[in-house]
């Protein structure tokens, strides 16, 4: 496993931010955390070639391209060695439909996130790329009624009474809700 790498709090704010904001400009960014643009472009820099910001996603809405039905399959492997784990994670990636892919403990031996068109195309899915294949010994589909997004990546706090609102929490609580009438 990679060793974790020291952050201060200026780091864990730039990441936070960037977590919720990848296109946010340095100077922006700088300005946020109170540091100047130099400073803060050397520091992402730093966190870039450690290996803490792997790179940037752009997050796409599966139903509006046609793909509006999650699910996750419970994959199990038979025989469970390493020379299927290698062909068989390849031809998954692969597949168009796979969002996610997880090797797992347990009796399951991995997590599929796969996005379709529909329930036939989920049929078809697990029929012809997952149960006709030789080493799949059983498939389990349930399906995602809905996802949310959680908060930021951070370190775990070593100190549990650091404040929410810490520079290394995960930011304030969220303001009660309305309940006046409008």
């Amino acid at each position: 496993m990679p060793e974790s790498v020291a952050l201060d709090p200026v780091d864990l704010h730039i990441l936070r931010l960037l977590q919720n904001d990848a296109r946010m400009t340095y100077r922006d960014l700088a300005a946020e955390v109170g540091v100047a643009p130099s400073t803060c472009l050397d520091r992402v820099a730093r966190l870039r070639r450690a290996g803490v910001i792997l790179g940037h996603q752009l997050r796409l809405d599966p139903a509006r391209l046609g793909r509006g039905l999650e699910a996750l399959l419970l994959v199990q492997v038979r025989p469970h060695r390493r020379e299927l784990i290698g062909p068989f994670v390849e031809r998954i990636r692969a597949i168009p439909e796979s969002r996610a892919l997880f090797h797992l403990t347990g009796p399951d031996d991995y997590l599929v996130h796969v996005a379709v068109a529909g329930t036939a195309d989920l049929q078809r899915l697990v029929l012809d790329e997952f149960t006709s294949r030789r080493e799949v010994a059983r498939v389990e589909t349930r399906l995602i009624f809905q996802q949310w997004e959680c908060g930021p990546l951070l370190p775990p706090v070593e100190d549990a009474r650091i404040p929410a609102g810490d520079a290394r929490g995960r930011g304030a609580a969220p303001p009660p809700p309305d309940t006046s009438r409008r």
